[in-house]
């Protein structure tokens, strides 16, 4: 990779982070901490407003977008791609905001890579076994209530098809079992709970903010699941 194309990269990475160390940067172009340093500074130099918090890293100061990037031809096609694994193993709310952020993708391209593209959309299917279908709108609505730390409520029917009420602080969503499933610390039983997303009837997402303030990181729970995949 040439020093231009990593400069780039390097913002981009940047603008995909809150805050980026210097180590990181360094990691992942298999740098020195000491060229970092140097090309921080020519970005700088560059007019980009990068800045530094000690003990955090570097940030793009808000407010500052880089115009729209060329893609290449193989970038595209693993979006693509990916587009065909969404459909399969995400809920109607992801798939529509998949389909919106690849079009923005695609209006960046050139023509004769949207040809390219066009063609090779025609040539990838995936089939899938009905009992996968997905078909409920909560991931997204559940992203954002588990990103802003907000209560929300169930109403939820359990494998013996009793219905219920849950009122949770969900703390992250995991895909086991061939199904999504929400966890979330449950104020009726006092403890996490593991809800499976097809099962749920009714969601609200309220605005009113976590009152517990210790809960369980999700790679901790995913210790107790019943199976390994």
């Amino acid at each position: 990779m040439n020093r231009m194309d990593r400069l780039l990269g390097i913002v981009t990475l940047l603008q995909s982070k809150k805050y980026v160390p210097a180590e990181k940067i360094a990691a992942k172009y298999n740098i020195s901490v000491r060229t970092v340093y140097r090309d921080v500074k020519a970005l700088v130099e560059l007019g980009i407003p990068v800045s530094f918090e000690p003990n955090r890293g570097y940030f793009v100061v808000q407010g500052y977008f880089l115009p729209p990037v060329a893609f290449s031809s193989e970038e595209a096609n693993a979006l693509l791609l990916t587009e065909s694994l969404v459909y399969g193993f995400a809920d109607k709310s992801i798939q529509k905001h998949y389909s919106s952020a690849l079009n923005k993708v695609k209006a960046v391209l050139r023509s004769t890579q949207k040809e390219k593209l066009d063609f090779l959309d025609r040539s990838i299917r995936m089939q899938m076994h009905p009992n996968l279908q997905m078909n409920f709108e909560y991931l997204s609505q559940l992203q954002a209530a588990i990103t802003n730390q907000t209560i929300i409520h169930l109403d939820y029917t359990n494998a013996k098809e009793e219905s219920t009420k849950r009122k949770l602080e969900p703390i992250g969503l995991i895909y086991y079992a061939f199904s999504w499933h929400l966890i979330g610390w449950c104020y009726l039983r006092k403890d996490y709970r593991d809800f499976k997303l097809m099962r749920i009837k009714g969601l609200q997402v309220t605005d009113q903010p976590f009152q517990k303030k210790d809960h369980i990181s999700i790679s901790e729970f995913m210790k107790q699941l019943p199976v390994n995949y």
